[in-house]
């Protein structure tokens, strides 16, 4: 969890200890509040603190934990130009700001982050099959209403459910995808285990299978494969060379530096990075926007 989402909990659990207080969001950060200068009042206060205590993981909080985050100022802007990648035809020579938000941001103030440049954004729908985002609808909803490019993703545990039943219970809760251009494929979070062993007790061979159970039954029911969210070590790791997805899934890779790195296994370039955390996670497309639209459209 960054430095600003543990002050936000910080403060969110004392405001608990004064249910007549309400809460201002985002003093000096308004796009992570409603409206600017909104406040969100007790009930929803502990909606929040519950779901932050209970069983939410936002998409990478597990790779900042074990990983770091070392962006800079410095680094944020060199994620945002077109990077050096051999492997792709015809060199991207532009990219596209984007974001990904969960119930930590509660109600998001979505034209102040279009105001500043993003255009597309992944709200996390699902964890498991047991939870889903209490503000999911207003940024899923509202992202699209502003005008973003927006998709939803899927926080996976894959040592609770097989893959299809974690797929099925995604697509039910949001994770849908629709060619109405302005919906991504849906994101499956692959990361360390927030709850024990880094691989949740599987295999590289398990893993893969897994992934690969989630991956076709995401396909069955929306006509999209999923992109694939992940970190380079958490990877190669915990799946390695058990399965290769590149000839039909999207990466979005996380690394907070300067540059993405070397890839996972498998896949010779990028087409998301999740380049910091700071304020929130920012990402950047690797392509003009045309190339979102096409991601959108299928």
């Amino acid at each position: 969890m960054s430095t600003s989402r543990r002050g936000l909990r910080a403060t969110l659990l004392s405001v608990l200890a004064v249910p007549t207080v309400a809460l201002l969001l985002g003093a000096g950060a308004p796009a992570l509040a409603a409206p600017p200068g909104s406040v969100l009042t007790t009930s929803q206060v502990n909606s929040i603190n519950a779901d932050i205590q209970a069983h939410n993981h936002e998409l990478g909080s597990q790779i900042r934990r074990v990983e770091g985050d070392e962006s800079t100022s410095a680094s944020k802007v060199a994620a945002q130009q077109p990077q050096p990648a051999a492997a792709i035809p015809n060199q991207a020579l532009a990219t596209v700001a984007g974001m990904d938000v969960a119930s930590y941001q509660g109600n998001v103030n979505w034209a102040s982050w279009w105001s500043q440049g993003k255009r597309f954004v992944w709200t996390k729908a699902t964890e498991s099959t047991s939870y889903t985002n209490p503000y999911f609808t207003q940024q899923y909803n509202g992202s699209y209403n502003q005008g973003f490019i927006r998709g939803a993703y899927h926080f996976a545990t894959p040592n609770t459910s097989s893959g299809a039943a974690q797929a099925t219970y995604f697509v039910a809760h949001g994770g849908g995808w629709s060619k109405d251009g302005k919906t991504l494929p849906g994101a499956l979070d692959m990361e360390y285990n927030p709850y024990g062993a880094t691989c949740y007790g599987l295999s590289q061979a398990a893993m893969g299978s897994w992934i690969r159970d989630f991956h076709d039954t995401y396909h069955a029911k929306t006509g999209r494969w999923p992109v694939i969210y992940t970190s380079t070590s958490w990877w190669n790791q915990c799946v390695g060379t058990s399965q290769n997805f590149s000839s039909t899934v999207p990466l979005w890779v996380a690394r907070y530096a300067s540059s993405a790195g070397t890839l996972p296994n498998g896949w010779g370039y990028y087409t998301v990075w999740q380049y910091t955390s700071s304020p929130l996670d920012q990402d950047t497309f690797n392509g003009a926007y045309d190339r979102v639209q096409a991601l959108a459209n299928g």
